[in-house]
Order: C-alpha cells, then structure tokens, then sequence
C-alpha cells in the first residue's frame, strides 16, 4: 500500500494527492452497549473487534470509536427525568474510571494501528452525551428538548460540567497516547424553536469550548454534523467552527459534498455515501459502485476531499468491498 500518511495529509491540507483517501467505519457491539464499557467482557469485545478492523481495512485514516463510552457517568447514574435530576449532572473529576478507561482504550488501540496512519478518537459535544442518552439508551425522544426548553440553563450548566471532564480526557489523550486529532461530533437541537440566534446563545459556546480547548493541542479536527432519517442539521451554522475537515448526511441534509464544500468555504470534506440499509454502498454491484465513485468525484473534484459515509455503516459490509472503493478512487486519478 501506497504511504497512507502522505495521502492523508495532503487530503488535510487542501492538496491534490497520488489518489483519493477513503475512510468508514462502523459499531461493534449494540446500542445499549455502547454506555457499558465499564463491564469488562463488553469493553475486551470492543477492544478485539476495533483491532480486528485494523488489521482487515487498514483504512487510510482510523477513527476510533468510542463504542461503550457514549454515556457520561453522570447522566448513566439513573434515568434522568427532571429538571432537579438535571442539575444533579456534575463533573465527575480527573481520576474517574471513564477517563481512565478511554485513555487505556485510545492508547492500546492507536499503538496497535502504528504510526503509518493518522488516528482520530470519537469525541461528543457536551449536548449530544445528554441527548445520545436520553434518546438511544432510555429510548425517550422527547425528553431531551422538552427539558432544555423548560429551563435552558439547567441543561446548558448540565453539559458545562460534562464540558469538564472531557476537557480533561482530551488533555490526557494527547499527552499519554498516539493519536493525532479528534473525530468531534455535534448536532443542531431538534426543534424549530431553537433558531439560529438561539444556537448562538446556547449551542455554539458549548460546541466552542470544547473545540477550543482541543485547538490548544491540534488543529486536526474533523467536525461531524450528526444527521439520520428526520434528524437534520443547519449545516451554515457550522461553517465558521474551528476544524479542518467537515462530515455531514448528506442524504438526510439533502446537501451533496460538492455543495458542502462551498458553505463550508473550500474546507475539506469527507463523506459522499447514504449508510442507510439498501442504499448504493451496501446493495449497487461493482460496476454500479464505480459509477457512483466516478459521479461523486467528478462533481466534487478531488482536491480535499475524502470518500466516506453519512454516519457509521453496517458492521456487516465485507472488507473488500471497502478496499474495492478504495481501489476505485485510487484509478480515479489515474485515468
């Protein structure tokens, strides 16, 4: 294989490069699991599973997933359904085993990878380890704006205090592991109420501080817009944050690579495939694929840009076909 570093940097920095860099990725154990990292037999499959990507992909970038440390201990400590359970949310300090834990994580999986590849960690903003908990384990999809719009401030001090903590996680996973930058997720609150000014107010200084903070390590940061069926986002409100490379749905937003690449001024983006079952990715045959391939890089171009997905694929989607992408991109720039 052709130096993926090389190939990725010049994805980075805005540059045409030898082919086009490809990068998905994908779950290993269930929804519900994803906040049991704690139980040692679901922590070691992750571990196994994440290593064993590795070594069948060998993808030009790896995003490590944070699989099992989606839930803030503070919001996992029972089902939240008050406001005064609410401003029970606290930092729960430097030595707690979910920073500990993720950094051993980080650290056994990046030096696993090596140094030939650049390695990215699966970090939330400080709403989405609230929402992501209400929403995909208590499996309550109203509970999350309906709270913040009753009392604003007692969820925006809420995730200030998780804020904390993952400010301390990002400081020890620069200084104690291998990796290279922060797969950063974010997602606009979903309610017509909370307009852009509202954003502004309550959203954007909590996305920021977070952002800022992992600014002072590296500027290698790639912002995901969390988009899926009715779930969209307002992709201008992003275009000023402080990242270098953007990922959104495209097929939810309805707003192509080539099309995000201008609100987000040129930046590089990285995506151009529906992840939902039965789209192009999963079901096209090779030569449909290729078509979709060639398509997607001759409207968007190839100058940093990255062929992905919209969000994570199915764990059921064969290595060779990932690798067939990949090869196809690769000829792409070669005809």
């Amino acid at each position: 294989m052709d130096d993926r570093k090389n190939v990725v940097e010049a994805f980075l920095n805005n540059e045409e490069s030898d082919r086009v860099v490809t990068a998905f990725w994908h779950h290993f154990v269930s929804f519900h699991n994803h906040y049991n990292g704690d139980v040692k037999e679901i922590y070691d499959e992750i571990l196994t599973k994440q290593k064993k990507y590795i070594d069948e992909v060998k993808p030009d970038l790896l995003k490590i997933m944070s699989d099992g440390f989606f839930g803030h201990p503070s919001v996992c400590s029972k089902v939240i359904t008050t406001l005064d359970e609410l401003r029970e949310v606290k930092s729960v300090g430097a030595n707690h085993d979910w920073i500990n834990r993720q950094v051993e994580y980080v650290k056994e999986v990046a030096d696993y990878a090596g140094d030939d590849v650049y390695k990215y960690y699966n970090i939330f903003s400080p709403l989405q380890y609230i929402r992501l908990r209400f929403e995909e384990y208590d499996e309550d999809f109203k509970k999350f704006t309906g709270l913040f719009k009753e009392d604003k401030n007692v969820m925006v001090q809420a995730a200030k205090n998780i804020a904390e903590d993952i400010k301390v996680l990002v400081k020890r996973l620069f200084e104690e592991t291998s990796i290279d930058g922060i797969y950063y997720s974010v997602q606009c609150v979903q309610d017509k109420s909370f307009t852009k000014e509202v954003h502004k107010e309550l959203v954007e200084p909590l996305d920021l501080e977070v952002l800022n903070y992992i600014n002072t390590f590296t500027d290698n940061v790639m912002l995901h817009i969390c988009g899926y069926a009715k779930y969209t986002n307002n992709l201008e409100w992003y275009a000023d944050y402080p990242v270098k490379v953007f990922n959104w749905a495209i097929y939810s937003e309805n707003i192509s690579l080539a099309e995000g690449k201008k609100i987000f001024k040129g930046k590089p983006v990285l995506g151009g495939f529906d992840n939902a079952p039965g789209s192009i990715l999963y079901e096209a045959n090779e030569d449909e694929l290729k078509k979709e391939i060639y398509r997607i890089l001759d409207e968007t171009g190839t100058k940093g840009v990255a062929l992905g997905a919209d969000c994570t694929i199915s764990e059921d989607i064969k290595p060779e076909r990932l690798e067939f992408i990949r090869k196809t991109a690769a000829e792409y720039k070669n005809i």
